[in-house]
C-alpha cells in the first residue's frame, strides 16, 4: 500500500546539521515530507542544503533563533503560521502547511514550543504558547480532519519518557502544568481531563493563577493521539533528545521531547514509527533524532 513517510527533527542550527552529515542521513531516508525545528538560518540558507526539496520556512523575529520549516517533495498546497493573538509572536515556531493524502486532505504543522524556564517571564512565554496551540489544535482536529503535528515540543508527558524524571519534576519541561497541556491535547474528545497529578480543569493551560485557559474546551480533552507511544506502548523511551555533555548520549540518558502528534482518522493510518538514532555520539549531527513515521493512502 503507498505511504507518505514524513519526518521532524530539530536540526540545532541548519547549517552545522549539513556541515556534520545531515544530508547523508536524508539523502537515505526515503522521506516525503521533512519538518524541521531550529533552524536558525535565512531561506538561502535552506535552498543551498536542499535545492531539490520545496521548502516553507518560518524565520523568528530575533535572528540566530528557533526557526521552523517544512520541505515536501511536492509543493504544499497552502501554508499559514499565525498562532494566538496578534500580540502574541509565534514567529519561527508554527508553520502548517496543507498537502493531498490520496485525495484526502492532510495538515503538516512544524511546531517548535518554547524551552522555558521555571518561575522566570520565559516560561509565561512558554505557558502562552501552550495556550495557543491548544486552541488551534481544537480547530484543525475538528469535523474528523486529517492533521498532524510535528516537533520539538519542549515537553516529556510521563515518567516514561524521561529517564531521569525524578530529578527533573521542578524543572521546565516536566513540570506537572506542562505535563498537563499534554493529558488535555490526548485526552479522550470532550471528556474532563484530571491529570496525572490530579491537576483538575481550573489549572489545565493556565497563564497564571487568576487567568483561565484561552479556549472555550476549559479542561477537556482533545482526543488527539500521540503515535510514538502508541506505537511502543508502556516501554521507557524511545528517547528524541540528549545532552551533548557528559555521557547522556552512550548511557541513553535522554528525553523523549519530539513528537508525531496525529488526529484520530490518521493515526489510524500510521503503520511505522522510527527514532533515527545516531549508532555513536560522533555520527550525530544534532542533539535530536529524526522521529519517522510512515503513513498509508
Amino acid at each position: 500500500m503507498p505511504h507518505l513517510r514524513i519526518a521532524s527533527v530539530n536540526v540545532n542550527g541548519i547549517r552545522a546539521a549539513v556541515r556534520n552529515g545531515m544530508r547523508g542521513w536524508l539523502d537515505a531516508a526515503d522521506v516525503d515530507v521533512l519538518t524541521l525545528q531550529e533552524v536558525r538560518g535565512q531561506d538561502e540558507h535552506l535552498q543551498e542544503a536542499f535545492p531539490d526539496w520545496s521548502m516553507l520556512h518560518d524565520v523568528a523575529t530575533a535572528k540566530g533563533r528557533a526557526g521552523v520549516a517544512v520541505l515536501s517533495r511536492v509543493p504544499a498546497l497552502a501554508s499559514r503560521t499565525a498562532l494566538g493573538a496578534e500580540d502574541f509572536d509565534s514567529a519561527g515556531r508554527w508553520l502548517e502547511a496543507d498537502f493531498d493524502l490520496g485525495g484526502t486532505p492532510l495538515t503538516v504543522v512544524s511546531a517548535y514550543v518554547h524551552s522555558g524556564e521555571a518561575d522566570t517571564p520565559k516560561q509565561i512565554e512558554k505557558w502562552k504558547f501552550l495556550d495557543a496551540m491548544g486552541e488551534r489544535m481544537a480547530q484543525l482536529g475538528a469535523n474528523g480532519a486529517h492533521a498532524l503535528v510535528t516537533g520539538d515540543l519542549n515537553v516529556g508527558h510521563r515518567p516514561l519518557d524521561i529517564l531521569n524524571w525524578k530529578g527533573n519534576v521542578k524543572k521546565s519541561g516536566f513540570l506537572a502544568r506542562e505535563r498537563a497541556y499534554f493529558d488535555r491535547f490526548l485526552g479522550a474528545a470532550g471528556e474532563p481531563v484530571t491529570g496525572q497529578e490530579g491537576i483538575g480543569r481550573g489549572m489545565v493551560g493556565q497563564l497564571s493563577d487568576t487567568r483561565p485557559f484561552a479556549s472555550e474546551a476549559g479542561g477537556t480533552g482533545l482526543g488527539w493521539v500521540d503515535v510514538g507511544r502508541a506505537a511502543h506502548g508502556e516501554v521507557a523511551g524511545p528517547y528524541t533528545w540528549w545532552s551533548m555533555r557528559g555521557q547522556a548520549f552512550d548511557n541513553d540518558s535522554g528525553w523523549r521531547i519530539d513528537y508525531h502528534l496525529a488526529t484520530p482518522p490518521l493515526a489510524a493510518r500510521a503503520t511505522g514509527y522510527t527514532v533515527a538514532r545516531a549508532t555513536t555520539y560522533a555520527e550525530r549531527w544534532s542533539d535530536h533524532a529524526p522521529v519517522i513515521v510512515d503513513y498509508t493512502y
